[in-house]
């Protein structure tokens, strides 16, 4: 199973800073909006290192393939 070249690696959410919250108890705050972009980035990660890891057992030993896998 060869790998798109458009699959890249997912890119991790930056954390807000104390200074992005205004601290008035916001329903989401920016706290609670990156808890859940970072399990949407866990995930993705998870799905894209799932895919790397079936590409380099399908390419088999001696492969030329080279397959990284953080």
């Amino acid at each position: 199973m060869p790998i798109a070249d458009d699959d890249a690696l997912p890119v991790p959410p930056q954390p807000p800073t104390s200074a992005d919250c205004c601290h008035s108890g916001c329903d989401p705050c920016v706290f609670d909006l990156y808890d859940a972009a970072l399990e949407r980035y866990e995930a993705g990660l998870a799905a894209w290192r799932e895919r790397r890891a079936k590409a380099a057992s399908a390419a088999g030993p001696g492969s030329q393939e080279t397959v990284v896998v953080p």
